[in-house]
C-alpha cells in the first residue's frame, strides 16, 4: 500500500521501520517539529525522524495538522492508509478520512481500558496484571475506533515503564504488519469497542509524580516503576545544605514499618503508610542515574534519613 506514517518517539521508530521492511510504499513520514531538550537546550531531531533519514524517507514536521494547508498537502499524498503510532497531535476529519482505506494507530493497552496518553505508565501504576497493543482504526473520538488485531502482554512484579515498553514495541512490530497485510487484502475484520471496563490513561503531571510516603508501599512501588525512567516518581531528601530533589527509578516491596518517609535501615528501605519499599536505583537532580549501594556511599551518612 501507499503509506504515510505519522510517530515521534521510540516505539514509533521502531515500527516505521517494520512498516518499510514489509515493502510498503511510505510516501511521507510525519513527526513532530524539533524542540529544545534536556539541560543544555540542545534542538534534537525525533526518533522517528531519525529512522525515516536512515531509510531516505521524505520529512515533514508540521507545527499543527489543523492547518488547512496541511490537511491539503496530505490529502494530496493519495494514500492507500496512513499509520499513526505516538503522534502527538490530534487528528481531525479532514486527515482521517482522506486516505482511501483510513487511518490506523498503534496503542498501548487493551481498549477500552486505558484510552489516552499514557497507557503504559498507568497500566503499572493501577497493578494491572496484563495489557497489551492493538491496531485500531482511528475515528475522531479518543482512541475509540473497532480494534483490528491485538497482542497481549503480561506485566511482571519488576517491569517498569521503560521495560514493559519495550515488550510492547515487540509484540507491536510483528503485528502491524500482519495487520497491514489484512487491510490490503481486504481480509481485516473490526471489532466495535465495548464501554465496560472503560478507563483514561490521562498525561502524567509533574505534580502527580511526587511520591507520597504516607500511601501504602504498594502503591508507591507501582508508581517508582510506572513512571520510570520517565518522568520519574521523585522526593524530596533532607541534607545540610537543604532539600535535594531525587527520583526514585526502581523499588521493590520490603518488610517494615515506621514513619513514612523514614528510613528503617542502612540501604534505603522506607516506612510508606502500609509497609515499606526499598529504594533500587535513583538520581539526585543534575546527577547520573545510581544504584543504592553508589547513593548511599554518596551520601555518606545514612542515620536519622528523611525523605520527604
Amino acid at each position: 500500500m501507499r503509506i504515510a506514517f505519522m510517530g515521534t518517539p521510540d516505539f514509533a521508530a521502531r515500527l516505521l521501520t517494520e512498516v518499510a521492511a514489509a515493502g510498503h510504499e511510505i510516501a511521507a513520514v510525519y513527526t513532530q517539529p524539533q524542540k529544545p531538550r534536556g539541560r543544555g537546550q540542545a534542538v534534537r531531531p525525533t526518533p522517528v525522524q531519525m529512522a525515516a533519514e536512515r531509510l531516505g524517507l521524505t520529512m515533514r514536521a508540521p507545527k499543527s495538522m489543523r492547518d488547512p494547508d496541511e490537511i491539503a498537502a496530505f490529502a494530496a499524498l493519495d494514500l492507500d492508509a496512513a499509520v499513526v503510532v505516538a503522534y502527538g497531535q490530534i487528528l481531525k476529519a479532514g486527515v482521517l478520512e482522506a486516505p482511501r482505506l483510513g487511518c490506523f494507530n498503534v496503542h498501548a493497552s487493551l481498549l477500552p481500558r486505558w484510552r489516552g496518553a499514557a497507557p503504559i505508565q498507568r497500566a503499572i501504576m493501577a497493578g494491572d496484571a496484563v495489557t497489551g497493543v492493538q491496531v485500531m482504526r482511528m475515528s475522531e473520538g479518543l482512541d475509540e475506533g473497532p480494534v483490528l488485531s491485538t497482542a497481549t502482554v503480561v506485566i511482571e512484579a519488576d517491569d517498569t515503564a521503560g521495560t514493559l515498553q519495550d515488550k510492547l514495541m515487540e509484540a507491536a512490530a510483528r503485528l502491524l504488519p500482519a495487520a497491514l497485510a489484512e487491510i490490503a487484502a481486504g481480509r481485516a475484520v473490526e471489532t466495535p469497542q465495548s464501554d465496560d471496563g472503560l478507563t483514561y490513561a490521562k498525561k502524567i503531571t509533574p505534580a502527580e509524580a511526587r511520591i507520597d510516603w504516607t500511601r501504602p508501599a504498594i502503591e508507591v512501588d507501582r508508581m517508582t516503576r510506572g513512571l520510570s525512567p520517565f518522568p520519574g516518581a521523585w522526593f524530596e531528601l533532607e541534607t545540610p545544605k537543604g532539600p535535594v530533589r531525587v527520583k526514585a527509578l526502581l523499588s521493590r516491596p520490603g518488610l517494615g514499618q515506621g514513619a513514612p518517609g523514614e528510613a528503617l535501615d542502612d540501604r534505603l528501605l522506607i516506612a510508606c503508610g502500609e509497609g515499606a519499599v526499598r529504594l533500587l536505583r535513583l538520581q539526585r537532580e543534575g546527577k547520573t542515574v545510581q544504584n543504592a549501594d553508589d547513593f548511599i556511599r554518596g551520601l555518606g551518612n545514612t542515620h536519622d534519613l528523611r525523605l520527604l
